[in-house]
C-alpha cells in the first residue's frame, strides 16, 4: 500500500459562467485540479454537468448556493440572495432543492459538499448541511475529521485587497508542507470569464496558470502527495467538531 498522503485540489464556482467552468476544465484536463463543485443555480450548470459527464470528469460536489457578497469601499454589498439565510425553513427547503437538482443535472448523488462563499461555516446552513453530508456519507468541507482543507490558495484578503503573492506554486507547495493530517483539500477558483460581476475575477486567470504550472505534478509527488478524488476515500463518517 502506498504511504504517500492524500491531495484533493477541489475547484469552486463549476457552472457559474460558460467561460468560468472552462477554466476549471482546462485545469483539470491540463493541470492538478482533481474534482469540483457545482453550482446548480448558475447559467452553466446544465451544460458543465453534461460535458463533465462527456469528458469523464466525474468527482462532482454540490457548491450550495444562497448568494454572493462583494466588498467596495471597505462595505460588503450583497450581489445576489437566492433565499434568506434568517428562514430557517426556506434554507432546508432550498438545501433539499439543490440536491435534487444536483442529482438530476449529473445523474448520481455529490462526491462531496460544500458552499458558496463558505455559508455552510454558519447557522442554519450548517445544521442542514451537516445532516446532508451525513446521509449521503460524504465530505462536508472544513467539517470532515478525515479531510484537512486549505483555502489559502486564494488571490484576495478578507477584504477583498489583493494577495498576488498567494497565487504562486511555491504557495501550494509552502501550504502542503505545512498541511496536518493523511488527506489535504486544496481548494481554488480557476476561471477564465472577464466579465463575471464577482469581485474575484481576474485572479481566476492567474489560478488557471499556476494550477497548470509544468512540473507542478511532479513537485507534489516529491513532495509526498498523491493526487486523488473525493470518490477514492469512499463512504464518511458523519462531520466532526461542534454540532
Amino acid at each position: 500500500m502506498s504511504s504517500a498522503r492524500r491531495l484533493i485540489v477541489n475547484a469552486d464556482d463549476l457552472g457559474y459562467t460558460r467561460l468560468t467552468s472552462e477554466g476549471i476544465f482546462a485545469a483539470w484536463r491540463h493541470g492538478i485540479v482533481t474534482s469540483a463543485s457545482l453550482m446548480v443555480r448558475q447559467p452553466d450548470a446544465s451544460e458543465a454537468a453534461h460535458r463533465a459527464c462527456d469528458e469523464g470528469f466525474t468527482d462532482l460536489g454540490l457548491h450550495l448556493d444562497f448568494g454572493e457578497w462583494i466588498c467596495r469601499d471597505g462595505r460588503w454589498h450583497r450581489l445576489y440572495e437566492v433565499v434568506s439565510l434568517d428562514d430557517d425553513q426556506a434554507v432546508r427547503e432550498e438545501c433539499e432543492w439543490q440536491l435534487q437538482e444536483f442529482e438530476r443535472l449529473v445523474g448520481k448523488p455529490p462526491t462531496h459538499l460544500d458552499s458558496h462563499q463558505h455559508v455552510h461555516r454558519e447557522e442554519p446552513v450548517r445544521s442542514v448541511a451537516r445532516a446532508m453530508a451525513a446521509r449521503l456519507g460524504v465530505v462536508l468541507r472544513d467539517a470532515s475529521p478525515l479531510v484537512h482543507y486549505d483555502g489559502g490558495f486564494y488571490g484576495q484578503q478578507g477584504n477583498g485587497q489583493p494577495a498576488p503573492e498567494c497565487l504562486r506554486g511555491e504557495s501550494i507547495m509552502d501550504m502542503l508542507a505545512a498541511a496536518p493530517g493523511d488527506v489535504v483539500e486544496l481548494g481554488c477558483h480557476p476561471g477564465l470569464d472577464p466579465n463575471l460581476a464577482t469581485m474575484y475575477c481576474r485572479e481566476r486567470f492567474r489560478e488557471v496558470d499556476v494550477l497548470c504550472t509544468p512540473g507542478l505534478r511532479e513537485r507534489i509527488a516529491d513532495a509526498g502527495f498523491e493526487l486523488v478524488s473525493f470518490e477514492s476515500l469512499g463512504p464518511q463518517p458523519a462531520p466532526g467538531g461542534p454540532a
